[in-house]
């Protein structure tokens, strides 16, 4: 059973910058699509970016484009969130999410099978 754990959320000011952190103890989040997600308080789960299993292919909403980036690493078994520009109403608990793909490295990654969930963590853009 896969265990994902975000890292890296917290208080930061408009126009500034977080990274988070989505990692697993086992198994290897190689064979995995991953895909980030975020909550606002009174609002719907709302769909960020993701990445392939090659890592060539990545998704962005249109709301975040040009400001985040989400990338892998596989030495360190973990798929970063990097956001920049950070805006208010960026504000929302992050969610992680990961879809197996097996061994074979895929080009695309979907929002709509994910098959495991993290337990979020809070990104709050206040002054």
């Amino acid at each position: 059973q896969l265990q994902l754990v975000e890292s890296g959320g917290g208080l930061v000011q408009p126009g500034g910058s977080l990274r988070l952190s989505c990692t697993a103890s086992s198994p290897t989040l190689e064979y995995y699509t991953i895909g980030w997600f975020r909550q606002a308080p009174g609002k719907e789960r709302q769909e960020v970016s993701c990445i392939s299993t090659s890592g060539s292919t990545s998704n962005y909403a249109d709301s975040v484009k040009g400001r985040f980036t989400i990338s892998r690493d596989s030495a360190k078994n973990t798929v970063y969130l990097q956001m920049n520009s950070l805006k208010p109403e960026d504000t929302a608990v992050y969610i992680c999410a990961a879809e197996y793909r097996g061994i074979a490295r895929q080009n695309s990654c979907s929002y709509s099978t994910m098959e495991y969930w993290g337990k979020g963590i809070l990104v709050n853009v206040s002054s």
